[in-house]
């Protein structure tokens, strides 16, 4: 079947049409993107507003009709934490509903992490062991821990590139001051959480997914991602301390000129690299493996397994 995630993130509005069955590999048909940065879009009293409402409705608008173009059978549509943490979240999600059609879940810190832990899980497969899966977002990062199909402990801390960013490196390029303050924020925060990570056991394999891992490991040298997801890439503490050093000096109009970074995103990636970097040190991590699945396919993953059992049930 021809199945639609619509993912509302701090940053995109990311619609991934996938062909797939269940016991099959999901393969992706299309990938629509409205770069919105709706985390950006909050005001100071904690609410999207009417501006930010009537870009998100046209954004989910623009996705719904991309979908249907592209025969999708089966849509779902959740939102991330922009949304999440919004004060007048609720009144956007039904204005979406009543102008697209689109009835966007609110997934939870712990449902993110949980989905993208299941995603990661099925491309290394079982024999990985232990797994530790970190992944940056725009709002949060997510950390997944566990042997099984889903994680044991599903953590999200409020350490997204684009919140960060947004509430700790206003100037272009930052100050040493600035830097110097978001390390400390972050290592503080990783490290509140340390002792419940490593309560679980030391992983057998650690992962990272995200657009802003995958950046990281391309300027730390991996392999273009032209070739393919089936490459194995890999990011190591040893190259995020140079791609720290390497970022803090450099305005965003530089930044966007390196291998594998974006314009859109290029403001952020010093922040997400100074989260990456915190987080390996604390839990005491060399390198990571790059892992191309992250939550959307974990949303996939979860709808086929529900479609599968619905289909046992009427058999």
């Amino acid at each position: 079947m021809r199945l639609g995630v619509l993912d509302v993130g701090s940053n995109t509005i990311h619609l991934l049409v996938v062909d797939a069955h269940p016991g099959s590999h999901p393969e992706a048909v299309r990938s629509h993107k409205t770069e919105l940065r709706l985390s950006e879009l909050i005001g100071a009293d904690g609410r999207l507003g009417a501006y930010g409402r009537d870009l998100l409705v046209a954004a989910v608008a623009a996705a719904a009709a991309a979908a249907r173009e592209e025969k999708v059978e089966d849509l779902v549509a959740f939102a991330t934490s922009a949304v999440r943490e919004a004060v007048d979240g609720s009144e956007v999600l039904e204005a979406v509903r009543l102008k697209t059609g689109v009835d966007l879940a609110v997934l939870s810190g712990a449902d993110e992490a949980s989905l993208t832990f299941l995603a990661v899980r099925r491309w290394f497969g079982w024999s990985s062991g232990r797994l530790l899966c970190l992944d940056i977002g725009g709002g949060s990062l997510e950390i997944g821990c566990g042997r099984d199909e889903l994680p044991d402990l599903a953590l999200s801390v409020p350490l997204g590139a684009g919140r960060l960013t947004r509430e700790w490196l206003p100037d272009d390029p930052p100050t040493r001051k600035q830097i110097t303050a978001l390390r400390e924020h972050v290592w503080q925060q990783i490290a509140d959480v340390v002792p419940q990570v490593h309560a679980q056991g030391a992983p057998d394999r650690v992962v990272a997914t995200s657009k802003t891992f995958r950046s990281l490991a391309r300027l730390d040298g991996a392999a273009p991602y032209a070739l393919g997801q089936r490459v194995k890439r890999r990011l190591s503490r040893r190259g995020l301390e140079g791609i720290v050093d390497l970022l803090s000096t450099m305005p965003n109009a530089d930044r966007a000129l390196l291998p594998g970074v974006s314009a859109g995103r290029a403001p952020q990636l010093l922040a997400g690299a100074i989260v990456a970097l915190e987080a390996l040190t604390a839990f005491a991590i060399e390198r990571v493996d790059i892992c191309p699945w992250a939550m959307r396919e974990g949303v996939v993953l979860r709808r086929l397994d529900w479609l599968n059992e619905e289909e046992q049930l009427r058999s």
